[in-house]
């Protein structure tokens, strides 16, 4: 049963992403506002995070919007948990300001989807490029900053399963310590419903939490990430203790890296 509506959520991402992104593209062709894409777009988005409780019972909870910025021309630079889709298509739908993703190019060649995400203004670098990659990430970035928009970033650089945790990068808290813009540091829950390489998801409640801005003046790169992994991988611990056993036990490492724990169905 588990398969089957994940089946029909996954069926039903296909068939919707169709229409939105003929009126994505067609707003771009008309010349309109960026804004007007960025809203047809999230539109499918949260669509999509609906027909998630629809069909497998993934529900989410959100705590800390109190802590972000309410000046519309303040950057920030989202650092977020990263454990499966759900993120991504959850945080354009729940945060105030218009977010620029920094993804990999190979996602522009997803028919339809790829194609929304190629005309909403964001990032898109090729990995094997190194520093001329995080280069473009600074460019575009600063300039992107800049008009207010909220440039999100995974320090994991991909996703992780349930309990694990990353390689945190330094790039995004270097591009928010070159720009001068405070970092937000994001835990989510979503492996608990949607396993990283899983195609099967589970009901239960996606738990995100929004740190306090963290002010990069006069920081070094590195230590801000070390104080963003901490934040998040605390909270992640505290939302999700199945997830990780050893937090219960003094004794344990700071930071091990244990096999998820399975959902239940």
């Amino acid at each position: 049963m588990l398969f089957l509506r994940s089946l029909l959520h996954t069926f039903w991402m296909v068939i919707t992403v169709i229409p939105y992104t003929l009126g994505v593209l067609l707003a771009r062709v008309l010349g309109l506002p960026v804004m007007v894409r960025w809203r047809i777009g999230t539109a499918w988005l949260m669509l999509s995070v609906h027909a998630a409780r629809w069909f497998c019972g993934i529900h989410y909870r959100v705590q800390g919007l109190e802590h972000l910025p309410t000046d519309p021309h303040q950057g920030v630079v989202l650092l977020a948990k990263h454990q499966s889709t759900f993120e991504t298509f959850l945080l354009p739908g729940i945060l105030p300001r218009r977010i620029a993703y920094v993804f990999k190019k190979e996602l522009l060649r997803i028919p339809f989807f790829g194609w929304s995400i190629g005309s909403m203004d964001m990032i898109h670098i090729d990995r094997k490029h190194g520093s001329r990659a995080f280069h473009k990430v600074v460019e575009q970035g600063k300039r992107l900053l800049g008009e207010g928009v909220w440039v999100a970033m995974f320090p994991e650089g991909t996703r992780v399963g349930r309990g694990e945790v990353g390689d945190y990068k330094s790039g995004a808290a270097r591009l928010a310590c070159m720009c001068g813009v405070p970092v937000v540091p994001v835990a989510i829950t979503s492996a608990r419903c949607w396993p990283r390489n899983g195609f099967v998801r589970y009901p239960g409640t996606v738990e995100v939490s929004i740190g306090p801005p963290i002010p990069t003046t006069g920081r070094k790169h590195d230590e801000l990430t070390a104080e963003v992994q901490r934040w998040i991988e605390a909270e992640m611990r505290r939302l999700d203790p199945e997830a990780y056993p050893e937090a219960a036990s003094p004794a344990a490492p700071s930071a091990p890296t244990v096999p998820p724990a399975a959902p239940k169905a």
